[in-house]
Order: structure tokens, then sequence, then C-alpha cells
């Protein structure tokens, strides 16, 4: 194994919860540091991104895939300080963002090399961490199995969460109208001034009804859902004959009630996915393509994350309980250096 001399202690500070919880269950502790497999890099953290699948797995709701590092943890950024069989030196002393399956609440974490990116000058690391979770999930989902482009429309529930801020912030780079939803006028404010065409307040409009007057009646060319539930029938009705309805969460159900005949008559597709069981080789294609595709607009400075609040990675429950209490517009990061 490569690696920088003398900068990798035995032990580091993590966040590893004993048993499920409240945020109260987040506290440091000391670990091994990890060793990197074949493939692998391990990289001193500076900073991790918070995901609502972590808020779910501390709650022991969405336990890590088998084999995974308990510690939570689905992003970072940081340096590379050691390499595992067959990664090229020179990414030793790389500065990088990285998504991984688990671990980057800590010190240190392994991360598969062919998920890196690397961290432009444009990026501060913080800014570089609360990227790579939410740009593989809106790419993976709204570029690829919705297919939309430009000059086509979308609608984006949870506009001011970190997804559907990423969401508006890649619409506007490739020509697509975003069209939000969000809990208060205050959040449509908001999203409207990161981009979004329309924002509706669903506490007080029918989105249905609001999407089809931005529409002029036609609907959106795809949905992008991470409610479920009785929202999906709903969305249905958003699209334009031949849209496309992408599932990425079910905070509102698991089961809906689908209008065969509807997704039939007006040629609807209903997809979606999860990404974090997905193995390395298919987000190691991820990487490559928003290498080619995004990353040149990263560089430039034209695309970056909200960040809504940094909190020490000491402080994770606090962060957890901003996550929690829905609050929040773009993207909550721990600071681990």
């Amino acid at each position: 194994m490569d690696a920088i001399p003398d900068t990798i202690p035995a032990t580091m500070k993590a966040i590893d919860p004993e048993a499920p919880g409240g945020p109260e269950v987040l506290v440091s502790v000391n670990r091994p540091v990890p060793v990197p497999a074949a493939g692998e890099v391990l990289v001193r953290v500076a900073a991790a991104g918070v995901n609502r699948p972590e808020i779910m797995q501390r709650q022991g709701r969405y336990p890590p895939p088998p084999g995974a590092s308990l510690i939570l943890g689905m992003e970072l950024s940081g340096i590379v300080v050691a390499l595992g069989d067959g990664v090229e030196r020179e990414a030793l002393g790389q500065p990088v963002c990285a998504l991984v399956t688990a671990g980057s609440y800590a010190q240190y974490a392994v991360a598969p090399w062919g998920q890196c990116l690397p961290v432009p000058a444009a990026l501060s690391m913080v800014e570089a961490a609360a990227m790579p979770e939410t740009l593989f999930t809106v790419w993976t989902n709204l570029f690829e199995r919705a297919f939309v482009g430009a000059g086509d429309s979308v609608l984006i529930h949870g506009g001011t969460s970190g997804i559907g801020t990423m969401g508006v912030a890649l619409c506007g780079l490739f020509g697509v109208t975003a069209i939000v939803t969000a809990g208060s006028d205050e959040k449509c404010a908001a999203a409207r001034a990161l981009g979004a065409a329309h924002a509706i307040n669903y506490r007080t409009q029918d989105f249905v009804a609001e999407v089809k007057a931005a529409t002029g009646g036609k609907g959106v060319t795809a949905v992008l859902d991470m409610v479920g539930g009785d929202y999906v029938p709903r969305n249905l009705q958003c699209l334009a004959d031949d849209g496309r309805h992408v599932s990425i969460a079910v905070q509102g159900g698991a089961h809906a009630t689908i209008p065969l005949f509807e997704v039939m008559r007006r040629r609807l597709t209903l997809t979606g996915s999860t990404l974090r069981p997905r193995d390395t080789a298919f987000k190691t294609l991820v990487a490559d393509e928003l290498a080619r595709t995004v990353w040149p607009h990263v560089e430039a400075g034209r695309l970056k994350p909200v960040i809504d609040k940094v909190f020490a990675l000491a402080d994770a429950a606090d962060a957890h309980r901003r996550m929690e209490a829905g609050e929040h517009v773009g993207k909550i990061v721990l600071r681990v250096e």
C-alpha cells in the first residue's frame, strides 16, 4: 500500500452509533483507520455531506448494504493519503470528493478510486463534500432515466432540499425549465432565487393545477419524486403525454394507486432507482460521465452546491436535528478537518 509517510494514525474519530435512536446517539468515538482495498483510496476527510438516508440509517430504518462500514456518511471531500493495489501513484496527495457507500463521518474513509472526482480551485472542501450524493442522484435519475434535455420541463418535489437545489442548478445549466414544490412561501422564494422558473407552496396550493397553469395545460416532461404515496397519481396528472415519472424516495409512503388506463392512453413511463446499493462498476461509469459532461461547469465555477449550514463532526447530532426540522435550504455539511 502506497501512503504519504508519517501522516496516518492507527485510530481516528468517527460517528459510529452502537444502536439506532435519536440524534443523541451520534457521538464521536475512536475507531481503527480503514485500509484501502484494491481499487480504493484512503482519504483524510476534510468534510462530509449530510443526507436523509443517513437519518434513516441512524433510526434503524435503512441499514447499509452487506459488508459496508457501519460508520455513517455517503459523501466526502479530502486528500488521498494512501492507495490500494491498482490505483496509480499519481492519485496520492490529490484533493478529491467522492460518493461512498458509508464511512464519511470520520477523520479517514476509504473510497473507490473510480467514484472520486477532483476538487477544482473553484470549490472549497465544504462545497466539494456537498456535491457527490445529490449530483450522482439527480444526473442518473433526471438526465439518464428520464432523459430530459434542452427545452424540456420538469417538476421537482422538495425544491429546497439538497436534491432539489442540485436539480434546479443542473436544469439551469442544460436548458431545462424547473418547476418545484416547497413547504412555505419563504422556501418558494428561495427556490425562485436559485433559478426555479416556478415554485409552488404545496401546503397552500394545488400543485397539479399550478403545474398545468405554468405549462399552458400541456404538463411537464418529467417528474422527480421523493414523496411517493398519494403523490404518485397526482404527479401523473402533471405529466405531458409521453412523460416520465421517476421515484427516488418514498417519504410519503411506499405504495400508490396507479390509473393504469391513463398510463396506457398517454404513454407514460414510471421508473425509479436507489443509488446506494448499485455496484462500484455502475457508479464508476456515472463518475466518468459526470467528469465529461458536468465537471467542466464545476471547474468554471458555474455549478456549486447550495450550503445551508456547516457543523463540526462532533456536532453531528445537531446537524441531524437541523435536517429533521425541515427548515434547511440546500446542503448541511460536517466539517471534519
